[in-house]
């Protein structure tokens, strides 16, 4: 099982709009980095979802719950989406401020590279991300 970030602008699509609808696609993704990411998903992986914008927060939990398929709204199968499912809201927003003062973090693709808007987050890491929203 591997584990994920996914980082989303809550006023296009939050992590309340995920726990409404239950299970929704995850599309629109078009950086070459973050499809290779997306490629690389497997049903029953974890993910943590992260607010841009203003609140700059990691908030919930997910599932992944479908391989990645191409895009049927794409037309070309470079473009890959999958299905995400919540699996829980955090007890405490954990925020990048917090994260970024972290150094036992320094190595976690939000800190180093935060355009990216998926990306991989190693177990150790997974694992402090957690504590820290406890």
């Amino acid at each position: 099982m591997s584990f994920w970030l996914l980082k989303t602008e809550p006023t296009d699509f939050s992590y309340g709009d995920l726990e409404g609808r239950k299970r929704a696609v995850w599309d629109g993704v078009t950086n070459n980095t973050a499809l290779m990411h997306i490629r690389a998903m497997r049903k029953g992986d974890g993910a943590l979802i992260y607010h841009t914008g203003g609140e700059k927060s990691i908030v919930g939990r997910a599932e992944i719950v479908s391989d990645p398929y191409p895009d049927p709204k794409a037309g070309d199968p470079r473009f890959v989406v999958f299905d995400v499912a919540p699996a829980g809201r955090l007890p405490h927003p954990v925020p990048l401020e917090a994260i970024r003062g972290r150094k036992d973090l320094a190595t976690l693709d939000l800190v180093r590279n935060s355009r990216l808007s998926i990306m991989p987050v190693a177990v150790p890491l997974w694992k402090k991300l957690l504590s820290m929203a406890e």
